[in-house]
C-alpha cells in the first residue's frame, strides 16, 4: 500500500510540474485574455448564474484569472466568499468587498480585510470555485498539493453539504487521466476560455 501511495504520490508531481512549467510560460497578456473569457463563460454556467452565495478564491501569477469573475459576481449582488489561510493549512473564509480590500498574505496570496467567518462558512456557499492544475474526463482534480482543499471538501462531506464544485483551467489542461485516490472529489463543471464541460457524478 505504501508504495502505492508513493507512486501515486509521484504521478502526481510528475503531472504538476508538467503543468506549471506550461503556465509559466503564458504572457501576462495571454492571461489577462483568457481571464476575460473565463469570466464570461463562467457567469453563463447555472452553477454560477443561479447561485447566492460562491466560495471562491482570488487567482494569483498566471493561475486562470478570477479577479473579473469575482467582481461580476459581487455585481450582481452575489456573496462571494474568499478563503484566508490559517498557520495549519486549513482555510477560514470572509466576505469579498472589492478589490481595494484585499491584502497581501503568505505564499504570494491575496485575502479580503474583512472578520473572518470561521472555517464552516463555507457550508453556506451554492457553489465553490476550486483551484485546480488539471480535470480529467471523469471530473477527477489535481490540485497544488497543499490539502488546504481536501479539508474544505472533508468538511463539506461530513456536514452533508452539496455545493456545485466548479473549476477554472486553460484549455490544455483538461486531460486524458488525473492520477487520483479514495478521498479525492470530482468536480461537476469545468470552465476554460473554450467553454464549460459538466460531469456526470457517478450514483
Amino acid at each position: 500500500m505504501n508504495t502505492d501511495k508513493s507512486e501515486m504520490a509521484s504521478a502526481k508531481s510528475s503531472l504538476r510540474r508538467e503543468l506549471l512549467a506550461a503556465r509559466a510560460l503564458l504572457t501576462k497578456e495571454d492571461a489577462v485574455r483568457a481571464a476575460t473569457v473565463l469570466a464570461e463563460a463562467a457567469l453563463h454556467l447555472p452553477e454560477l448564474a443561479d447561485a447566492r452565495t460562491v466560495a471562491a478564491y482570488v487567482s494569483v501569477g498566471r493561475e486562470p484569472g478570477t479577479r473579473a469573475l469575482l467582481e461580476a459576481l459581487r455585481g450582481r449582488g452575489v456573496r462571494v466568499l474568499l478563503p484566508v489561510l490559517l498557520t495549519d493549512n486549513d482555510l477560514d473564509w470572509a466576505v469579498y468587498e472589492g478589490p481595494e480590500h484585499l491584502l497581501p498574505a503568505g505564499r504570494g496570496l491575496l485575502e479580503p480585510d474583512g472578520p473572518p467567518l470561521g472555517p464552516a462558512a463555507v457550508l453556506d456557499a451554492d457553489t465553490v470555485l476550486l483551484p485546480g492544475l488539471a480535470v480529467d474526463g471523469a471530473g477527477m482534480r489535481l490540485g497544488r498539493g497543499g490539502g488546504s482543499y481536501d479539508r474544505v471538501l472533508a468538511r463539506l462531506t461530513a456536514a452533508g453539504a452539496h455545493p456545485s464544485l466548479v473549476v477554472l483551467l486553460y484549455d490544455d489542461e483538461v486531460v486524458a487521466r488525473v492520477p487520483s485516490e479514495p478521498h479525492d472529489h470530482p468536480v461537476d463543471a469545468v470552465v476554460t476560455p473554450a467553454g464549460a464541460r459538466r460531469f456526470v457524478s457517478s450514483p
